[in-house]
């Protein structure tokens, strides 16, 4: 089989990850009856699940480099840092939120939070199908061209686009408000993730200060 190695990588940070999220909210909630809880782990892992699958038979290349999350810039790893200490504080606050019913949204605000959910996780597909060197880490590739087309055209970095989108959503789905206001830290960590990453693709990636010329904002058309 090719790619066997890959295929393990793969899966075995697939359940890593069903593993922990799952520990991180249900143990918190005190029970594993919780509605919400059940909701966000299907609509997290199993998009997932398949675009693993498409990005290993189609793009191995692709998911070896979303696999790789071991970030060579000291402000990368200070982001990631804090990026993953405010998921774990409002997974955990999501699960104490429903155990002690602190606080919720209105059913209308999590039914939107869920079709929002999806539709960024769709957005986040198609910057993964137009953007062949799309990696976690801040890295240039040999080769590596800069990518104009699509949502590309629009805005610089629609995967961190997507991933704010994606990430503000979940509290929704969640119904937790305070894990909503924990997760509104994500805006300026990744403010700051940009600001470091477009310093290193200026210094080492050919034609991307024409690229900064054409495509004028970084995540929202017309505001930034």
């Amino acid at each position: 089989m090719k790619n066997k190695g890959l295929l393990m990588e793969a899966l075995i940070k697939y359940l890593a990850g069903v593993i922990l999220v799952g520990a991180l909210l249900f143990l918190p909630a005190g029970t594993l009856k919780w509605r919400n809880g059940w909701i966000f782990m299907a609509i997290l892992f199993i998009p997932m699940f398949f675009a693993g699958v498409i990005m290993y038979l189609k793009a191995p290349d692709l998911l070896r480099s979303r696999l790789d999350s071991k970030e060579k810039e000291d402000e990368q790893k200070d982001v990631i840092r804090l990026s993953g200490n405010m998921f774990i504080a409002a997974f955990v606050i999501a699960g104490l939120n429903y155990r002690f019913n602190w606080i919720s949204f209105p059913n209308v605000i999590v039914y939107f939070g869920i079709i929002i959910f999806l539709g960024s996780y769709m957005m986040f597909g198609e910057v993964l199908r137009e953007n062949q060197y799309l990696s976690r880490t801040i890295k240039v590739e040999e080769g590596q061209k800069v990518v104009d087309t699509g949502l590309y055209g629009i805005v610089r970095h629609p995967m961190y686009s997507a991933s704010t989108i994606l990430f503000l959503s979940m509290p929704l789905v969640l119904n937790s408000p305070i894990s909503f206001l924990i997760m509104l830290s994500y805006i300026p960590l990744i403010t700051r993730r940009i600001k470091n990453e477009e310093k290193v693709l200026e210094e080492e990636l050919p034609g991307y200060k024409e690229y900064k010329q054409k495509v004028k904002y970084r995540m929202i058309p017309f505001i930034w």
